[in-house]
C-alpha cells in the first residue's frame, strides 16, 4: 500500500510541473502559438530526468518506493506522449505535414539523446561519489 502512496505522491508532482511548465511555455514562447514547443521540451527533460534516476538510484540505495516514487511516478507523471501524439494528429489534420514530421522526428531523437545524456550523467555521479 506504501508504494501506491509514493507512486500517487510522485505522479501528482510530475503532473503540476508538468502543467505549470507546460502553461508557462505556451505563453512566453513566441513559436508555441504554432508549433507544440512545451510539449517537446517537456518529453525531452523528462526523458533526461528518467535516464538521469534509473542509472543513478541504481547506485544510490534508494528504496523501492523511493525509486518508484521518482521514475513511474514523477517522470510518468511529468511526460506527456499522450499530448504529443494528439498534437502530431493535430499538426496532420491542418494538412502541416512538414510540421508533423520534424515534431516527431526531434521529440523522438531528442527525447532518446537526453535520456542517455542523463545516464551518461549519472554514470559520472556515481563515479565521483
Amino acid at each position: 500500500m506504501r508504494l501506491y502512496l509514493y507512486l500517487g505522491l510522485g505522479g501528482a508532482a510530475g503532473v503540476i510541473l508538468r502543467f505549470a511548465l507546460g502553461a508557462w511555455v505556451s505563453t512566453a514562447h513566441p513559436v508555441a502559438s504554432r508549433f507544440p514547443i512545451a510539449t517537446l521540451l517537456i518529453n525531452v527533460s523528462g526523458s533526461f530526468a528518467l535516464g538521469f534516476l534509473m542509472r543513478w538510484l541504481a547506485d544510490a540505495g534508494a528504496t523501492r518506493d523511493v525509486r518508484a516514487m521518482l521514475t513511474s511516478g514523477f517522470c510518468g507523471g511529468f511526460t506527456t506522449f499522450s499530448t504529443f501524439s494528439y498534437e502530431t494528429i493535430v499538426l496532420m489534420s491542418e494538412r502541416r505535414y512538414s510540421a508533423a514530421a520534424f515534431y516527431g522526428s526531434v521529440s523522438l531523437v531528442a527525447s532518446v539523446a537526453a535520456c542517455y545524456l542523463g545516464f551518461a550523467l549519472a554514470e559520472v555521479v556515481a563515479r565521483r561519489s
